[in-house]
């Protein structure tokens, strides 16, 4: 797979050698010559250019990129990748870094953006996650889909404690994928019993009813 990221910071570094290391193709773009640090991602092809300038992105091969990634500190340059790559280039698969949370609703499909990262909104979804018991905390979502993953940390007086998932009455749309328990994830089957202090990971799709869900998992709004 080729991915063509826009932004050679600490984080375009650093999605560059995670990709690098499952031997993807990379090609890091960036505009200032400070950012040029070839030597910490050396396998990687390097770019300085604007990656908002149609001539930048031929330059690119862009084109050619299965996946691009925003990943500037700033949101209208990866908007605006995003939007030339969908749309003069016909990238199939486009993902962008939010860094202010006020500009989340921008980035979809309007704007040539397929997956949506907001950093501030996953470490505040971690920080939930690590300190709440029953309740449904959102984890991520997929604009394209308008699938979320949610997480919610079964309470010892849930009734659904030692019901087995194949009797459980799930809303429509959506899908129990993964429960970790003592720190091991299990996939579960339709025999698994659910048991307290269960972590379950739930995708919905679009339109699920959030408060039907928590009701049926903890019997509480």
């Amino acid at each position: 797979m080729r991915v063509v990221i826009a932004g050679a910071g600490s984080v375009g570094r650093s999605i560059a050698r995670e990709l690098l290391s499952h031997d993807h193709e990379v090609m890091l773009v960036d505009r200032s010559p400070l950012a040029m640090r070839v030597a910490q991602v050396p396998e990687a092809d390097w770019l300085l250019a604007d990656a908002c300038e149609l001539s930048s992105l031929h330059d690119a091969d862009v084109e050619t990129a299965d996946v691009v990634v925003g990943a500037t500190g700033d949101d209208k340059v990866n908007l605006v990748f995003s939007l030339l790559c969908k749309t003069e280039f016909g990238v199939p698969r486009t993902v962008a870094r939010v860094n202010n949370p006020k500009n989340e609703w921008m980035f979809d499909g309007s704007w040539g953006v397929d997956v949506a990262v907001s950093t501030p909104r996953i470490m505040t979804a971690m920080v939930e996650e690590a300190v709440a018991v029953g309740d449904l905390v959102p984890i991520f979502s997929f604009h394209q889909s308008g699938s979320d993953i949610l997480e919610l940390t079964l309470p010892d007086d849930s009734p659904l404690i030692g019901t087995r998932v194949g009797q459980i009455d799930w809303p429509e749309n959506t899908a129990l994928s993964t429960i970790v328990r003592d720190g091991r994830p299990v996939v579960p089957s339709g025999d698994d019993t659910l048991e307290g202090h269960d972590e379950l990971l739930i995708v919905t799709g679009s339109g699920v009813d959030r408060a039907k869900l928590q009701r049926l998992l903890t019997g509480q709004a």
